[in-house]
């Protein structure tokens, strides 16, 4: 079974004021990893997934969520 994720990247990018382009070079990834993530077509890694947290200074759970979570 594949749980899709509840995705919020774009909206805290977005309100931190980067591009994609500005957030990918500062997570050491491309341009078009952050779109298919932020588009749901690509499901990031758990390393990934921790990297955004970290340059987006949150935690993962305000990035992404499990459909059934609770904000």
């Amino acid at each position: 079974m594949h749980e899709r994720l509840n995705n919020r990247l774009r909206d805290v990018r977005t309100a931190k004021g980067l591009t994609q382009a500005d957030l990918a070079e500062r997570a050491g990834v491309s341009r078009k990893t952050i779109n298919t993530v932020e588009n749901g077509v690509f499901v990031p890694s758990t390393i990934l997934a921790l990297t955004l947290a970290k340059v987006l200074e949150t935690r993962v759970e305000a990035l992404f969520q499990l459909p059934d979570e609770q904000p």
